[in-house]
């Protein structure tokens, strides 16, 4: 074996270690990381769902009302988001390298705040739905884009913990867009137009301002990075290369790499988790503050206490993706996280105080939306080469999006404020993800232990005649190679 093959295993074992840092210069490399990178990436997300879920708020503000939608149209415009938005999300993975994400996310940005902004001046069913078709189109690929994005920039047991923290920008968004949609909807009246077009005009244009400035901040890569010395850069590179070997080969794209991708059982299992706990987000996300009016709380109340339930899940998703990396484990933290959704949907379901019901709120949005961050890493802990990982990550949104879907129509305002259906699907859902995390692991510690195995006979194809049969084993085996072991 060659010095050089000698030293990448050596760097493999040290990545399965768990070997965080190797220097102090690497750690101060990481935190200068964390400092430019993930502040941007947190902003963009929280603009993302805070501009697609505000037409709940609106909702809320008399949206409904002034444009006379009954509740099927409501449902209609909701969905017709997610239509285009799911189609846009596997290309738009596929093309990020290509085209860079140094032009791509400050562009989106940029064309969903205009859309947002307009969507402020729609006066009848007919513009709203047009104005949510085209805001999904153009806000699909920004989720998956920045998973793949960060999964360029962090090894693999720091991503849980990086996701979790642009993703608590959706539980901020959420706590932000009550407290946002409460003072602007006070505006109502001025330059002749009602309170919740002042909340799509005024958070429609912030997003504009924050995408022109994001064309002078994004690296597509490490190396690009503008804060990072030429050292940082390097160190930087060779961690990435020390946690994913095939990072460091040049691959170009195979359309088979999305067929090895949609053929992984763990994939698939995701896939069915991610759809169940997207079904649960979307619904709270959309449908809290109608949830919790109809529990007898008037409007504005409703805007302000829909914070609460947010604002905790803020702080368990910090915490439980800081001890999904922290002691290397997914599926642990996924059902325990799950569990207390199970809890709290529960609850909701058998309760008929009305304070109990809210408490219950609680737990059910803290289960779900501190699950996602973790789902999101182990999906993307776990799929390799590039253009495989870039398939998978895209196909976990694909279903969460298409759970967004049906959630849209499982609240309907005659059957509030239990909405005793949607509860059930959600609790089943919950249950559904706890065991789909329990299967999935058991199934990738049993392709580790086969690969541990049957590591000559995976191999013998590739042959031992140097550098060059590894890399190409690294390519086409992806993270089927014995050397790559399934996060658990």
């Amino acid at each position: 074996m060659s010095e050089q093959s000698l030293s990448t295993a050596k760097d493999a074992e040290l990545a399965q270690e768990g070997m965080e840092y190797t220097t102090p210069a690497e750690k101060k490399a990481v935190r200068l990381l964390d400092y430019t990178i993930l502040p941007l990436m947190t902003m963009f997300y929280l603009l993302s769902f805070l501009d697609r879920a505000n037409i709940g708020n609106a909702r809320v503000a008399g949206l409904q009302k002034d444009l006379r939608l009954t509740d099927h149209q409501y449902q209609v415009a909701v969905t017709v988001t997610y239509v285009p938005y799911i189609a846009s999300e596997l290309p738009s993975n596929l093309l990020l390298r290509k085209v860079g994400p140094n032009l791509v996310m400050p562009s989106l940005l940029v064309i969903w705040g205009i859309i947002v902004t307009l969507q402020g001046t729609v006066s009848s069913y007919a513009g709203l739905v047009a104005a949510r078709a085209f805001l999904g189109l153009v806000e699909g690929p920004m989720f998956p884009g920045i998973v793949l994005y960060l999964s360029g920039f962090y090894t693999r047991r720091e991503l849980s913990l990086r996701i979790a923290l642009f993703f608590s920008a959706a539980s901020l968004s959420g706590a932000f867009s009550g407290l946002l949609a409460a003072a602007i909807q006070n505006m109502h009246g001025i330059g002749g137009k009602p309170g919740w077009a002042w909340i799509f005009i005024l958070e429609g244009l912030f997003t504009v301002l924050v995408g022109v400035a994001a064309f002078f901040l994004v690296p597509s890569t490490p190396q690009e990075s503008r804060f990072l010395s030429q050292e940082q850069k390097e160190l930087i590179v060779r961690r990435l290369e020390r946690d994913r070997p095939a990072i460091s080969v040049l691959e170009s794209f195979k359309v088979k790499e999305i067929f090895r991708s949609l053929s992984s059982p763990h994939v698939l299992i995701c896939f069915v988790m991610f759809f169940a706990n997207g079904t649960t987000l979307f619904g709270l996300a959309l449908f809290l503050p109608s949830i919790v009016n109809q529990l007898g709380f008037k409007a504005t109340t409703s805007q302000l206490i829909s914070v609460g339930p947010f604002a905790a899940a803020f702080l368990v998703t910090l915490i439980s993706s800081y001890l999904s990396d922290r002691y290397r484990s997914r599926a642990i933290p996924v059902v325990i996280i799950g569990l207390l959704a199970v809890i709290g949907f529960s609850i909701f379901l058998g309760t008929s105080h009305v304070h109990t019901a809210y408490g219950s709120l609680f737990l059910s949005v803290t289960g779900v939306y501190a699950t996602a961050p973790l789902l999101s890493a182990w999906m993307a802990n776990n799929s390799e080469p590039y253009y495989r990982r870039a398939t998978s990550v895209a196909v976990g949104f694909i279903a969460t999006n298409a759970g967004g879907i049906l959630s849209t129509w499982r609240y309907p305002t005659k059957e509030g404020p239990r909405f005793k259906p949607a509860t059930i699907m959600n609790l089943t859902f919950s249950i559904v993800i706890v065991v789909g995390s329990a299967l999935n692991a058991l199934y990738l510690h049993r392709r580790n232990r086969q690969k541990e195995e049957q590591r000559e006979e995976i191999l013998r194809p590739y042959g031992e005649k140097g550098d060059k049969e590894g890399e190409n084993a690294r390519i086409e085996l992806g993270d089927r190679h014995p050397d790559f072991k399934y996060s658990l």
